[in-house]
């Protein structure tokens, strides 16, 4: 059951912000939290919520199929979601990119009065998806998507162009397809100009500061 405005006034307001890679997504998150405060909106991200994946990555992508929702430890992401929208204070696992293993240490999350989720695949499972009171994707054209996410991961993860274009079109591409676009259904709100994203994310702070009213 999808939760309401009447049945949470009192508890953490969940916002869930999805697209493709490199669609944007992620700063317009930030953006969302910076503006807001760190005080008043908490970020997590999908990305803290990978499996270890260290036995089967070859240090330049390989067998590892990060854009599929079986990478993804899920349920933990439900719990930890539901432990926040109760007001409770949870555990936010650290995934280690260069290892490629979780850490043994964990972020502590306060129920701050607006949550923000930013990830491809967080409107994928149900469990997740329910506990969002607002979702938004991000629909961005895959040339500039594969743009950004080669020099991310060229810049920020040590990988290689070659690397980084092979997986694109063997995983992120088709994975995208398959499980992220798909679940643009399920948004409250859909930006397909650029040009969108300011207006949008004015909308959403006003939306936001409504609830602290």
């Amino acid at each position: 059951m999808q939760v309401t405005d009447s049945t949470r006034r009192n508890n953490p307001y969940i916002l869930g912000i999805a697209g493709g890679s490199g669609s944007g997504k992620t700063y317009f998150a930030r953006a969302l939290q910076d503006r807001l405060g760190a005080g008043i909106a908490t970020l997590i991200y999908q990305d803290n919520f990978y499996i270890d994946q260290s036995h089967s990555f070859d240090h330049d992508g390989g067998s590892v199929n990060f854009d599929h929702p079986d990478s993804l430890d899920f349920p933990l992401l439900a719990r930890c979601l539901s432990e926040l929208k109760t007001g409770r204070p949870t555990r936010i696992p650290i995934y280690d990119f260069v290892t490629h293993t979780r850490s043994n240490e964990t972020i502590n999350a306060e129920p701050t009065p607006i949550i923000i989720v930013d990830g491809i695949l967080i409107f994928h499972p149900e469990p997740v998806r329910s506990q969002f009171d607002r979702m938004i994707f991000f629909d961005t054209p895959e040339a500039l998507r594969f743009e950004r996410r080669l020099r991310r991961d060229v810049e920020e993860r040590g990988r290689t162009p070659e690397g980084v274009r092979n997986q694109f079109l063997k995983q992120v591409k088709p994975m995208h397809d398959e499980f992220v676009d798909p679940t643009s259904i399920h948004a409250h709100t859909v930006v397909r100009d650029l040009g969108q994203t300011e207006d949008i994310l004015a909308e959403t702070l006003e939306l936001c500061r409504s609830r602290l009213a």
